[in-house]
């Protein structure tokens, strides 16, 4: 009998993956037409999961000759990414570019404010020196906190400390430059052409607030928003993509070392966390999700909470701003039609 774990991620992925393709596509090409109203889409394109099926359902909805594919590296992206955006945007035939978003970075301040901050904790860092942040705490029932893991140059010894929020807050603040750039990117070559930006968040992204607000959070449209990270990949195969994009392991590709996206964020891989956030959705108590990752109740309960919370402190990141009262009068019958965002039946 397979393991729980196992059995939820087959229900996880009990879904009719041509039917959901063309539901996305349909809705891409609806929203194109009557509310967007633009020639074709971008698509910032990273070598990872989501962007490439992001790019794949772009191409199913309107063709390839209607998306433009952006690879964006910087002094800390793996070479990888590179590699396998080039290989997706001519396994799908789209026209694309590379820009290389270093210089700006650099001229902004990015890498002076982030290291001047490593500094604080680790004197001797500096060139040659790698370094990632990971996440700790919640999932054991305590305050999330974050430390610093620096390592010295030629794969020397990794170093680890606990960092203090002043750190922290630079440190990250000068990270989403990265994220910023690369969005000021998508929305001039959008602008130039007459085309939207795609997001490209999945479902749990989405949910806990995994984005930059007005970097990789900013977009025209996110079609796979309503999609555990399980489907995505199911959808990336069922869309033939390639193998090697099909297996890859979800970094985050921020920092200089190697670091996974539930290292840094989520503490748990991207499959227990569809799972935990699959839980949670359905209203079941942390005995259920207990059961299902073989943990303690209490340790379930414990990811609940952390979900929760970090619901509740990332909210803002899906807030429009904030007005002292209302610009516009009531809107007409006309109006309301013409501006919605949602589908005319």
């Amino acid at each position: 009998m397979p393991p729980p774990i196992d059995t939820l991620i087959d229900t996880l992925l009990d879904f009719d993956r041509d039917a959901e393709i063309n539901r996305i596509t349909s809705k891409i090409r609806e929203l194109m037409r009557l509310h967007l109203k633009r020639r074709g889409l971008v698509v910032a394109m990273s070598g990872g999961i989501d962007s490439s099926v992001c790019a794949a359902l772009a191409v199913r909805a309107l063709g390839p000759d209607k998306v433009f594919g952006l690879l964006m590296p910087e002094r800390d992206s793996s070479s990888d990414s590179s590699i396998k955006g080039r290989l997706l945007a001519e396994h799908l035939g789209i026209r694309h570019t590379v820009e290389d978003i270093a210089p700006a970075l650099e001229a902004i301040g990015c890498y002076r404010w982030r290291d001047e901050a490593i500094r604080t904790v680790f004197p001797a860092y500096g060139e040659g020196w790698k370094n990632k942040i990971v996440i700790a705490g919640g999932t054991q029932g305590q305050i999330n906190h974050f430390k610093l893991v620096v390592q010295e140059p030629g794969n020397g010894p990794l170093h680890e400390q606990r960092l203090g929020l002043r750190e922290y807050l630079q440190i990250v603040a000068a990270t989403n430059f990265k994220q910023r750039i690369r969005k000021t990117l998508e929305f001039f070559h959008a602008d130039r052409l007459n085309y939207a930006v795609v997001g490209t968040p999945n479902r749990v992204e989405y949910d806990q607030g995994f984005f930059v607000k007005n970097g990789d959070g900013s977009a025209d449209i996110k079609p796979i928003a309503h999609l555990y990270k399980t489907q995505v990949y199911a959808l990336a195969r069922h869309m033939g993509l390639p193998e090697v994009i099909c297996s890859a392991t979800p970094t985050t590709d921020t920092y200089s070392l190697s670091q996974g996206q539930d290292e840094f964020y989520y503490a748990l891989p991207y499959k227990e966390m569809d799972v935990a956030l699959w839980h949670l959705n359905q209203g079941l108590p942390a005995a259920k999700l207990a059961e299902c990752l073989g943990v303690s109740e209490e340790q379930a309960g414990f990811i609940y909470r952390d979900i929760e919370a970090k619901r509740r402190t990332t909210a803002p990141l899906h807030w429009s701003p904030l007005l002292v009262e209302p610009v516009q009068g009531p809107l007409t019958q006309h109006t309301r039609e013409a501006s919605s965002p949602r589908l005319r039946r």
